[in-house]
C-alpha cells in the first residue's frame, strides 16, 4: 500500500463510510471512502505530477501534444470559417475535455507508483481498455457540457453584438471591439461569470471521476458522486486545486496552446496522485 493511501486512511474517512442498521449493526456504505486532505496534499500531488513528467517525458509530451495540436486545429478552423467570435469560448471550454485526454497519463502514474515497466503498447492498451468501460459515458457528459457552454457563449455574443459582431473578420479586430467598448466589457463580465459557474459545476463531478474510472471497474454515476463528495468535503483544498488548474490553463491558452505540451501532463499526473489521496478502497475490499 502506498504512502499516499496510508496517509489518507490515517486521516480517517468522512461520514458515509458506514451506516447503522435498525438492529445496531454496521454495514458498509455503497460508496467509496472519501478522505480529508489539506492544501499540503494539493501541492504534494502537483510535485508528484512534475516528478512523473520528468520520469517519463515522452509519454507526457505525446498526450500533451495531442491536446495542444487539437486546440491549434480548432483555432485555425474557426478563423478559416469566419467564426472568430467562437475562438475565446471554445478555447476556455476546450479545457473541459482535458481530464479525458489525460487518461494515458493516469496509466503512466499508476505504473510508476507500482514500479511497473512502461511501454507504449501497455499504456495505449490501457487507454483503449478504459475507453471501453464507463469512461466513454463520462466523456459524453463533459462533451455535452461543452456544447451547452458554446451555445450559451454564442447567444450572449449575438445579444451584445448582433450582426455587427458576426461581421468582424479577424480575431484581433474582434478582441479590440470587445475590449474597447462598454458592450464588450459587459459581455466579458457576464460571459466569464457564467463560464466560471459552469466550470465549477464541471470541476465538481470530474475532479477525480476520470482517474477513478480508469483505476477501478465502477460505473460513471458512482465516479461522479464520489467526485462531488470529494469536492464538497474538502472545499478549501479543492478550490485551491481548481484555481491552480485555471491559472495554468489560461497561461497555456495565452501561449497559443503550446504550453499544453508540459502543463497537461503535469496536471494529468498530479490529478491521479490527488485522487489517490482523496478516495479510499472500493466497498467490500479487503
Amino acid at each position: 500500500m502506498t504512502n499516499e493511501i496510508v496517509q489518507s486512511q490515517t486521516a480517517g474517512a468522512t461520514n458515509g463510510t458506514t451506516a447503522t442498521t435498525m438492529g445496531g449493526r454496521k454495514k458498509k456504505s455503497p460508496w467509496p471512502d472519501v478522505f480529508k486532505i489539506t492544501s499540503g496534499d494539493v501541492f504534494a500531488a502537483l510535485a508528484k505530477g512534475l516528478e512523473d513528467f520528468r520520469a517519463a517525458p515522452g509519454f507526457g509530451l505525446f498526450f500533451g501534444g495531442i491536446y495542444a495540436l487539437g486546440g491549434i486545429t480548432i483555432y485555425i478552423l474557426l478563423t478559416r470559417f469566419d467564426l472568430p467570435y467562437l475562438v475565446y469560448p471554445m478555447a476556455t471550454g476546450f479545457v473541459l475535455i482535458a481530464p479525458f485526454v489525460a487518461t494515458g497519463l493516469y496509466d503512466v502514474s499508476r505504473k510508476l507508483l507500482d514500479g511497473e515497466a512502461l511501454s507504449w503498447s501497455g499504456v495505449l492498451s490501457s487507454v483503449w481498455g478504459a475507453s471501453g468501460r464507463d469512461m466513454g459515458w463520462m466523456a459524453l457528459v463533459t462533451g455535452f457540457t461543452l456544447i451547452i457552454w458554446m451555445d450559451i457563449a454564442a447567444l450572449l455574443f449575438f445579444g451584445f453584438f448582433g450582426g455587427q459582431g458576426i461581421a468582424t473578420g479577424t480575431v484581433p479586430e474582434l478582441f479590440k471591439q470587445i475590449l474597447t467598448t462598454p458592450a464588450g466589457w459587459l459581455f466579458l463580465l457576464m460571459g466569464n461569470s457564467i463560464g466560471a459557474l459552469i466550470a465549477m459545476f464541471v470541476f465538481s463531478f470530474t475532479a477525480v471521476s476520470f482517474p477513478m474510472l480508469y483505476d477501478r471497474d465502477i460505473d460513471f454515476v458512482t465516479a461522479m458522486v464520489t467526485s462531488v463528495r470529494s469536492v464538497k468535503e474538502n472545499s478549501g483544498p479543492m478550490l485551491l486545486w481548481a484555481i491552480i488548474i485555471g491559472f495554468l490553463m489560461l497561461i497555456s491558452i495565452a501561449s497559443g496552446f503550446l504550453a499544453f505540451f508540459i502543463v497537461l501532463p503535469v496536471l494529468g499526473h498530479a490529478t491521479f496522485h490527488l485522487y489517490k489521496r482523496l478516495v479510499g478502497p472500493q466497498p467490500g475490499a479487503a
